[in-house]
């Protein structure tokens, strides 16, 4: 769940992002190409041009402040900054002195400065700012003594020019944010319950191969018993039935959920080995990393099968690192039907050209030793 909000939100600060980057541009667009010719062409007197000039710097250099934090992605001092903005609103609405003169460029320029220092704050906060520079602006009028009903008309229409734009940008930038903040959260789970779907169809069918592994490890040997082809007094067939019940307990090991799976399923083995009446030693050093089933099976096959051979007793090592995991089996030798080596169970010959893991297999007339290793390619 952590992980889909962080996609969700990493999709909205782009979609924002792209937002802020058109909000800034317009602010110092609008800035320079309108509101600096607008002062150029003033024909104020020097001194109201000077305080004009003054305000247009001031309000330049908190579009820069403001456009820079948000193009980091941060966000500006929104009271501070918008307390400067309605400073110079006033100032340059007294020098000026006719509210509909050229060179008041305050009435269009500083709403995009608002909209800058207030990003992402609630649209109320905006709202509340802009009838702030509407009450400015209509205190001018009433002062310039423009009380005609053609001025009142003249300075609604001034108000809502100035100020539709910039909050249809401000609540469509908010409003982009959290659409692409639903969509991808919306995105991000529904690819969720696909890889659930896809890993419970995976996890069916490994119990699946896992089950036709179980039947074909007992089937032969049960069956020949069951149709009294097989003598339970014959040590080969106890053999058979040793090395099918620890096969049978290795693979039942595979799906349980433990921290070390290699090491789980070899004690099945010995533990089986063990009831049997067989002295057993187990050695592990070292934590195997995460090992594929596969590679598990490769690991313990070989020795689950020359440990059902054993007989006296047994030592069984693990040797661990993260790059090799090292089994190895050692147990007296006799004379039995396995002199070539132990079969290497179900995952196919150990150590051809495609296996990772390699198995060796040694005898001296004293002792049988087995081994298997991997190591990471």
């Amino acid at each position: 769940m952590a992980t889909d909000l962080v996609a969700a939100g990493a999709v909205a600060d782009a979609s924002d992002r792209a937002a802020r980057i058109g909000a800034v541009t317009i602010a110092l667009a609008w800035h320079l190409a309108i509101a600096l010719p607008e002062l150029l062409g003033a024909g104020s007197a020097p001194a109201a041009t000077a305080v004009i000039a003054a305000a247009w710097l001031v309000a330049a250099a908190v579009g820069v402040v403001a456009g820079v934090r948000l193009l980091r992605g941060g966000l500006p001092s929104a009271w501070g900054l918008t307390a400067v903005l309605l400073v110079v609103d006033a100032v340059v609405f007294v020098a000026v002195g006719q509210p509909f003169a050229p060179a008041n460029w305050a009435w269009g320029g500083l709403v995009w400065f608002f909209l800058l220092v207030l990003w992402r704050r609630p649209v109320g906060w905006l709202l509340a700012v802009l009838g702030a520079h509407a009450a400015i602006a209509f205190a001018a009028l009433l002062a310039s003594g423009a009380h005609a009903p053609a001025d009142l008309t003249r300075y609604a229409m001034y108000v809502y020019g100035v100020s539709s734009l910039p909050v249809a940008v401000f609540v469509g930038g908010a409003a982009l944010a959290a659409l692409a903040r639903n969509r991808a959260g919306t995105a991000t789970a529904t690819a969720a319950v696909e890889a659930e779907r896809v890993a419970a169809e995976q996890a069916r069918a490994d119990r699946q191969a896992r089950l036709g592994l179980v039947s074909g490890t007992a089937e032969e040997v049960l069956a020949a018993l069951a149709a009294g082809d097989a003598d339970p007094a014959d040590p080969e067939v106890r053999r058979r039935c040793v090395l099918a019940a620890a096969r049978l307990r290795r693979l039942i090991a595979e799906s349980d959920d433990v921290p070390d799976p290699l090491l789980h399923e070899l004690r099945a083995a010995a533990d089986l080995a063990e009831r049997n009446g067989l002295p057993i030693e187990l050695v592990a050093v070292g934590a195997p990393p995460e090992l594929p089933v596969e590679v598990r099976r490769r690991l313990a096959d070989p020795v689950a099968t020359a440990l059902a051979d054993a007989r006296a007793w047994a030592r069984l090592t693990v040797v661990a690192g993260p790059d090799e995991v090292v089994v190895s089996l050692v147990t007296p030798d006799q004379d039995g039907p396995d002199a070539t080596g132990p079969p290497v169970g179900d995952g196919g010959a150990a150590g051809n050209g495609d296996a990772p893991v390699e198995l060796e297999h040694e005898r001296d007339g004293e002792i049988r030793w087995t081994q298997t290793r991997w190591r990471r390619t």
